[in-house]
């Protein structure tokens, strides 16, 4: 998104967060014209240049996706040694700090997200257009998927209303609380879902249903199993979305953006990065992290080996379930299978820490042309599905459940990702109650593997305790605020507890 940008738009940022976010490349250091960022907004042109820049940051959660798997029961941080990426290691064991830059970098970038649509939302009665109302939406959306996963990794966050925080905000605007946060984006998405269009205008952008399920998946977090079941009725009702029969297609770039897709975060390999800028990359940078040490073999490309699947994670998939072999790859059995390869010298692949012989095979690095801009290893294509349909069905079947409201209707939306998944009705559910609440929330780790959630369904659902190993209660549902946050704030703000 980043090369359509120009270099006219300068912003203010919030704090360490946001000054140290290398993706914020369309800030001017030579102006092309005389113009700031209080007087920026004059034209259409200008506020589609915004809202490109507040799509941006959604490139940078793939940190977010990777340590919501390593933080989980899924898999380990792997790497080349027990300090390869030190931060990945300490969330895996539990022991991370406030001193942690990986956790810092989630702050430091979803406040960047933030900061950006509150930039729109700052001057959105500046200049009349046609298409702003979709616009605005849009920013909302924004705003609320970013605060969404700031009040999901840290609790309360400070907040500004449609204003643009600036340097000294952080010693008098306190943090709110979680129950603010989530009201301010339930306010955002539901005036999203009065305004957004059913459909997109572009692969990528905002839509009525991804509002829906956005808000949805916020109602589930706060438990309130009522809205979230009226919401995602809706968005089921509407019929714009299915399961897709081939399950594996998805997860290949051909099944980008397909009918299951409710909101999807968008990569590019023509524009690199390197390791001083990963946020710069266009390119899904998980994927790289996720791929092979040292793999020669058909299909895929090498990588670094973190985010490696655990046996218990491995073993959760049931016999006959289809699903295993497009989220699991066996490297042992996929080089048995391909003893041909390079003219009969097979797969060769190295072992890192904590190898177990499985990767996240929906997000390894597919072969792409050794010409392909950047790092290969920084830059690969892979969409992330942020929001699938199935993950709307099984909200909805948990909601309906947890919520006392209809058994039954959990049942049948349960039953329709098995049935998918087994190819047939014979794995049908037919419990009730509390055991379908486990069903459903099995199932979850099943379908969703590798994709983001495993930690975050745990918490919210008080199950992490004896299955997250090192986990604390009252202390590792949250991730602590960046020192630096609480130096600046200079008392204003107060830590996590346990931190």
């Amino acid at each position: 998104m980043k090369k359509y940008l120009v270099t006219t738009i300068i912003t203010i940022t919030l704090f360490s967060a946001l000054s140290t976010s290398c993706s914020d490349d369309f800030v001017a250091t030579t102006p092309e014209y005389s113009i700031d960022s209080e007087n920026y907004f004059n034209s259409k042109a200008d506020y589609d240049l915004a809202i490109i820049a507040a799509y941006d940051l959604l490139q940078s959660s793939y940190v977010n996706v990777l340590l919501g798997e390593i933080a989980s029961d899924n898999t380990f941080a792997g790497g080349e040694s027990p300090t390869d990426v030190i931060g990945f290691q300490q969330v895996d064991d539990m022991i991370h700090t406030q001193v942690n830059s990986n956790v810092r970098d989630i702050w430091n970038w979803m406040f960047a997200g933030v900061q950006r649509a509150n930039y729109i939302l700052e001057f959105q009665n500046k200049t009349d257009f046609e298409g702003k109302t979709q616009l605005i939406a849009e920013a909302r959306f924004l705003r609320a998927y970013y605060q969404f996963e700031l009040v999901k990794w840290f609790g309360g966050i400070p907040m500004k209303g449609d204003a643009r925080f600036k340097i000294g905000d952080e010693k008098t605007i306190p943090r709110s609380s979680a129950a603010e946060v989530y009201a301010s984006i339930e306010s955002d998405l539901t005036y999203a879902i009065a305004n957004l269009s059913p459909t997109a205008a572009q692969k990528g952008r905002a839509t009525k249903g991804a509002a829906q399920a956005l808000l949805g998946k916020a109602y589930l977090y706060q438990n309130k199993f009522t809205q979230a079941a009226t919401t995602l009725e809706s968005l089921i009702g509407s019929g714009n979305y299915s399961l897709v029969t081939d399950y594996n297609a998805m997860f290949e770039m051909d099944g980008e953006n397909g009918a299951e897709s409710v909101f999807e975060v968008q990569y590019t390999d023509v524009e690199g990065a390197g390791f001083t800028c990963l946020q710069c990359s266009e390119g899904n940078v998980a994927v790289g992290f996720n791929g092979i040490r040292n793999f020669s073999g058909p299909l895929f490309s090498s990588g670094f080996s973190f985010n490696i699947p655990t046996v218990d994670a491995v073993n959760a998939f049931e016999v006959g379930d289809r699903r295993k072999d497009v989220a699991i790859l066996d490297i042992v059995a996929f080089a048995a299978a391909n003893t041909a390869f390079d003219n009969g010298n097979g797969v060769t692949y190295g072992k890192g820490n904590e190898d177990t012989g499985y990767f996240n095979r929906k997000y390894l690095p597919r072969k792409r042309s050794s010409t392909a801009a950047g790092d290969l290893n920084l830059t690969n294509p892979n969409n992330y599905r942020a929001i699938r349909y199935a993950d709307v069905l099984l909200m909805a079947a948990e909601a309906y459940n947890r919520g006392g409201i209809d058994d039954g209707k959990a049942r049948g939306y349960l039953n329709q990702v098995r049935r998918r998944a087994f190819g047939d009705n014979n794995h049908d559910i037919a419990a009730s109650g509390a055991a379908l609440t486990d069903f459903i929330l099995a199932e979850r780790r099943v379908e969703l593997f590798g994709e983001g959630h495993r930690f975050f369904d745990l918490v919210r659902t008080g199950k992490a305790v004896g299955k997250i190993p090192g986990f604390t209660a009252n202390k590792n549902e949250l991730f602590p605020l960046p020192i630096e946050e609480i130096q600046f704030a200079n008392g204003n703000w107060q830590q996590n507890p346990g931190y």
